[in-house]
């Protein structure tokens, strides 16, 4: 199932609001200040504008952007929208000038509003851990951008290094690594991968360690030696992740500031975490990220800090 871009949510206000309601207050009119239901009627009078509505419980006014990442926001609604449905369903991701283009804002505009979504697609369910019994899963590591005040040499020092854990038919974890090494690495695994799961990495000695302790195995292919698969034992699940995800920074976003990389790997894990191949569509993907608004905030303070 595809989305209907004619649907005029993603070009009139009105529809756009009504169903921005329905996905945050499918109960009726939720009060952002003092969580109450049932005692809210909409506001009349041409002086409020459309979309108010007033609390019975603690006598305030309020309208279904406030307590999401919507609110003080001058970007119509529709326009936000068709931003979620852009970057849900962009597999390699959508620029910033892309957005600015398409949605008729600035590029700064674009830019922010891009970011606020990336904060609706950060995961905030917990943590259980990955795989289990019978279940193998993939640890790799890449480099992507470039180190503020390094020069760019030969290897890897001067870029960023992240980790992936990549759950072979299920979900994706992505970290912002420091050093690729047994300190920063095997907490990591320890924390995010049930202890009855098959490890599956290359040769890089910094799993050793952690792999002794995988009741289900640990099993390496040597990338070195040029070999890439040997039965089921392969890091094809991760190589595959981590190959969209660097065409989409090197092609999509090009430049990426150190202290904003966690928020790009939110963006590509949440895509990944909600594929075709785990039943979920476009339109699905989108209202995921939607849903997700709610009690989130994001000013342009904590995305310079």
């Amino acid at each position: 199932m595809t989305a209907d871009l004619t649907n005029p949510i993603f070009t009139n206000e009105d529809a756009a609001r009504a169903h921005l309601e329905s996905v945050r207050w499918p109960q009726g009119p939720v009060c952002p200040h003092c969580g109450a239901m049932g005692n809210n009627r909409p506001l009349a009078g041409d002086s409020m504008g459309a979309g108010w509505y007033y609390c019975g419980d603690c006598k305030d006014k309020f309208t279904v952007r406030m307590g999401s990442i919507f609110e003080r926001s001058h970007i119509p609604l529709h326009k936000w929208l068709l931003a979620f449905h852009l970057m849900a369903s962009s597999k390699k991701g959508i620029s910033a000038h892309q957005l600015h283009r398409m949605l008729g804002i600035t590029y700064k505009s674009a830019w922010f509003l891009a970011h606020r979504i990336r904060e609706c697609m950060k995961d905030s369910s917990g943590f259980a851990p990955m795989g289990g019994e019978g279940k193998t899963v993939e640890a790799d590591e890449t480099y992507v951008g470039r180190k503020p005040g390094t020069k760019v040499r030969r290897g890897t020092e001067h870029k960023n290094p992240v980790m992936a854990l990549v759950e072979r038919g299920g979900k994706a974890r992505t970290f912002r690594i420091e050093r690729a090494n047994t300190a920063t690495v095997r907490p990591i695994v320890e924390a995010n991968v049930d202890r009855a799961s098959r490890l599956m990495t290359d040769e890089a000695r910094h799993y050793i360690r952690v792999g002794r302790t995988m009741a289900g195995g640990h099993e390496h292919v040597e990338h070195g030696a040029g070999e890439y698969g040997r039965g089921d034992a392969n890091t094809n699940t991760i190589e595959g992740y981590f190959s969209i995800f660097k065409r989409g920074m090197t092609g999509t976003y090009q430049h990426c500031g150190e202290h904003h990389l966690h928020r790009y790997l939110s963006e590509f894990e949440f895509r990944y975490n909600n594929r075709i191949a785990l039943g979920i569509n476009d339109v699905t993907r989108a209202a995921n990220a939607v849903k997700a608004a709610e009690g989130r905030r994001l000013t342009y303070r904590q995305l310079d800090a």
